[in-house]
């Protein structure tokens, strides 16, 4: 099931973040799907998993280049990506050998050259487990980390949206990116509040060349 649906999703392509994430979302659903129709209980092992994965790669610099690097040989994927699954699988007494839907997805993505979508493809899965159990996952980007009284004050005005009424529960992520200088950048749902800085010199920019 997942190689059927997400192998038409390498030939796609896409220009800026959404669309990269709509390429990624598709191995997302698939990967989704796929643990969803085994249980519940699956489901949570696999996004147990796969935000394992994700950690891994953000804090081991080797493997980030491992998932960025389209040039490996087919050797060098298949060792990078026991790495990934030994990281995956624990320590310890917890430790538990890795599902095959998850190895299945990663197998995927290095068949079709797609690895630098890992982290596009992890968030989305994120996105669809957190639909299916009732939650509202508000991802908020600044230049610099908010306060803590900022983030609150956020969550108290979004909880009075329609769309956090109708979830079970509310999660506020702050995400930092220094591109868009100033203000914040609110992603809930399929929606986008822009209120950067970037976004206003952009417009700027926009009307200047109009009125030259």
């Amino acid at each position: 099931m997942l190689l059927s649906i997400a192998r038409p999703a390498a030939a796609a392509t896409g220009l800026g973040r959404r669309a990269a994430s709509g390429i990624a979302l598709k191995y997302s659903q698939a990967v989704y799907k796929a643990a969803l129709s085994k249980s519940p209980q699956v489901l949570n092992k696999v996004q147990t998993e796969l935000n394992a994965i994700s950690s891994t790669i953000k804090e081991v610099p080797e493997l980030n280049q491992f998932v960025t690097n389209p040039s490996l040989s087919a050797k060098d994927r298949t060792a990078g990506l026991a790495a990934l699954y030994a990281r995956a699988e624990g320590t310890g007494a917890k430790k538990e050998p890795v599902s095959d839907i998850t190895k299945n997805l990663f197998s995927v993505l290095s068949e079709n050259g797609r690895l630098a979508e890992t982290q596009g493809v992890i968030e989305g899965f994120n996105e669809l487990v957190a639909q299916y159990k009732g939650e509202l996952t508000v991802v908020v980007t600044s230049a610099n980390p908010l306060p803590r009284e900022t983030l609150s004050r956020l969550e108290s005005t979004l909880k009075q949206s329609q769309a956090a009424q109708q979830a079970k529960s509310l999660k506020i992520t702050n995400k930092v990116n220094p591109s868009i200088l100033g203000g914040i950048v609110v992603d809930f749902g399929d929606k986008t509040i822009d209120l950067s800085v970037q976004s206003r010199v952009t417009k700027l920019n926009n009307l200047l060349q109009q009125a030259v």
